[in-house]
């Protein structure tokens, strides 16, 4: 890189990028019900419930209340769970708790749910890759 190259000092994130950097957490780390995380060996990727993965993708760490909690990356947070719950039908968290927490839910259909709402947000949002 040449001294007077400018290096981009943003990038931005869009609720696409947290869902499916969501479903890659999930796959490598676990999945939960009942709870945001459970801790079964390693306490800095532990498993993650939807709202846990998701969190785990925006603030790159545990929080106790991801949708509450006061840093910059609350509002892709947000976002990204906006798009999500929208994709589920749910209008709530809560809603979004008791989709996650369903008996006889699987890994593999929130990790497809959050995949299949992370394309769906790019055709709606997005033309010819970039964003619209």
């Amino acid at each position: 890189m040449k001294a007077t190259h400018n290096s981009p000092t943003t990038v931005q994130v869009t609720p696409a990028d947290l869902l499916r950097m969501a479903a890659v957490y999930l796959r490598r780390h676990g999945w939960t019900q009942g709870d945001y995380y459970t801790v079964v060996f390693d306490a800095l990727t532990p498993r993650a419930c939807a709202s846990g993965a998701l969190s785990m993708a925006a603030y790159g760490t545990t929080v106790d209340l991801p949708y509450a909690t006061d840093r910059p990356e609350q509002a892709d947070y947000r976002a990204a769970q906006r798009v999500l719950m929208d994709y589920l039908g749910v209008d709530s968290t809560s809603g979004l708790f008791l989709w996650n927490d369903t008996p006889g839910r699987t890994a593999g259909e929130v990790i497809t749910a959050f995949e299949a709402a992370a394309d769906e947000w790019d055709r709606l949002h997005t033309e010819g890759g970039e964003n619209r």
